[in-house]
């Protein structure tokens, strides 16, 4: 649900064609990417299909967790689930949960989120959302637990901008982080679609990853990550696959890159 994504993060179930959103990768997708639940991914888990008012549920399985084009596990399955909740007046809350198929104890994400959206026009809608990441599993896993609020642009269901300020919890580091994300969706047919996103995020600080510590001495700045995917769609049945780039990111263990390549299943409730 990379991701969540937002995408990119992707962190990423949601998104429409009419749009459900996907699990993040997250969204991760890169922050993107995107249930139509509130997953992990940053912006795409944002992306709710404003129409579909009520109780809808997610399920879906990916090859990587990925949040903002940085992996959360190395590449193997993981399983997500995601609920949300949306009125007629434009406010929505969302729980979604990813876990690794083959070590479930290993990595372990919890997503809690909640917005509010208003229409500026007959086009354009603004969005303002706050969410909360919790890690569980490995030792220092809890280094990346943070708390977002965002604002966010849509332009129908084509195109997202959104920024966030970040927050870690129980990371030491009480400075205030900043990313962007933008999103880009294209129906090519009935079923298929086209969809694009980028992002530029402050470097979280150094934790421990999946199996060796994460480079101890932080890299202070910006990294870029972004992706280009292909999807289909139809009823409640989604697939997805995504190219996945991360740059600058300044971490030399293996298990922080995303796979080059990212694939997501998912089939929606009701």
């Amino acid at each position: 649900m990379a991701a969540c994504r937002p995408r990119c993060a992707k962190p990423g179930l949601h998104r429409q064609h009419g749009r459900p959103d996907r699990p993040g990768s997250g969204h991760g997708r890169l922050g993107p990417a995107c249930l139509a639940l509130a997953l992990v991914a940053g912006l795409p888990g944002l992306l709710h299909a404003q129409s579909a008012k009520g109780t809808n549920a997610t399920i879906a399985l990916s090859s990587q967790l990925v949040d903002r084009g940085l992996a959360i596990t190395p590449a193997t399955p993981i399983a997500q689930g995601a609920v949300s909740w949306t009125s007629s007046t434009g406010w929505s809350a969302g729980l979604s949960g990813s876990t690794e198929v083959r070590s479930p104890g290993h990595a372990n994400q919890v997503l809690l989120q909640a917005s509010r959206y208003w229409r500026l026009s007959g086009d354009w809608q603004i969005q303002a959302a706050v969410l909360y990441y919790r890690y569980f599993g490995e030792p220092g896993e809890g280094a990346y637990d943070r708390g977002e609020a965002g604002l966010h642009w849509l332009y129908r269901d084509t195109l997202a901008f959104g920024l966030s300020a970040i927050r870690g919890i129980d990371s030491g580091d009480r400075r205030t982080r900043a990313a962007a994300d933008l999103d880009f969706h294209w129906p090519l047919t009935e079923h298929a679609f086209f969809s694009a996103g980028a992002g530029l995020a402050h470097v979280p600080p150094a934790r421990y990853g999946h199996y060796r510590p994460y480079q101890s001495r932080e890299r202070e700045g910006y990294y870029r990550y972004g992706q280009l995917g292909l999807g289909w769609a139809r009823g409640p049945w989604r697939l997805e696959l995504d190219r996945v780039v991360t740059d600058g990111a300044g971490h030399s263990t293996e298990y922080l890159r995303a796979q080059p390549w990212m694939a997501t299943i998912s089939r929606s409730f009701p």
